[in-house]
């Protein structure tokens, strides 16, 4: 028997923002994702792949998942640890070698789609950008590279990205609700995840994660 989602029975949204718009903080959702920070560390393996840890704001390890290389559709899979019993989280890409590549978000505990994430691949090129979908594929909102010069810096002047980590602006209706902030060394990329200024809830927690997950994933990857 499947258990209820928690982040059923949720109150709707002002008009002014996108339909379906979650309510994050909702007294049913999991401990795990009522945290305003988080940290989320990629440790690269030996020769290919890479494992993630998801902290909490006291530094346990909340969720884990270890991606395998030389994969042409990503999928990508979170546990509550590293004996990856219990799933929490997918991320599965829907095509494979897909520069525009979309991400779907399931809720393990009950097998439903969360939303998806969008990568806009071309301006990504110059700008890591990122769009929030909601259920239905309806925008929610955006993720990006907070200054195209750092960001043109960093893909051109390699050494660069050692003093100017990657920072992202995420907004949800209009409206900013957080940011990551990367910092790298050539063993862990560390992302902070900030969804202090979320104050109405309106970020889904588990998509705030997964994009945490995929910016270290696919971003981590470049320069």
């Amino acid at each position: 028997m499947q258990n209820p989602s928690p982040f059923s029975n949720q109150p709707s949204m002002s008009s002014s923002l996108a339909p379906s718009l979650p309510i994050q903080h909702d007294k049913n959702a999991l401990a795990i994702y009522r945290h305003s920070n988080y940290l989320v560390r990629r440790k690269l393996l030996k020769l290919i792949g890479a494992s993630f840890y998801v902290d909490d704001p006291s530094g346990n390890v909340i969720m884990y998942a270890n991606q395998k290389g030389f994969k042409l559709k990503e999928d990508i899979r979170l546990y509550t640890g590293e004996d990856m019993q219990t799933e929490l989280l997918r991320i599965s890409a829907r095509n494979w070698l897909d520069i525009n590549a979309t991400y779907d978000v399931i809720d393990a505990t009950n097998d439903a789609k969360v939303g998806a994430l969008k990568r806009k691949g071309f301006k990504s090129m110059l700008q890591d950008e990122w769009e929030i979908l909601d259920a239905q594929d309806r925008v929610l909102g955006t993720i990006k590279e907070e200054s195209l010069v750092v960001a043109l810096v960093r893909r051109f002047i390699e050494i660069s990205a050692l003093f100017l980590p990657q920072k992202y602006d995420i907004q949800v209706g209009g409206r900013d609700v957080g940011g990551f902030q990367q910092n790298k060394n050539p063993l862990v990329i560390k992302l902070a995840c900030d969804f202090a200024e979320d104050k109405n809830g309106v970020l889904d927690r588990r998509l705030g994660l997964a994009a945490a997950i995929l910016l270290c994933a696919i971003e981590g990857k470049q320069g």
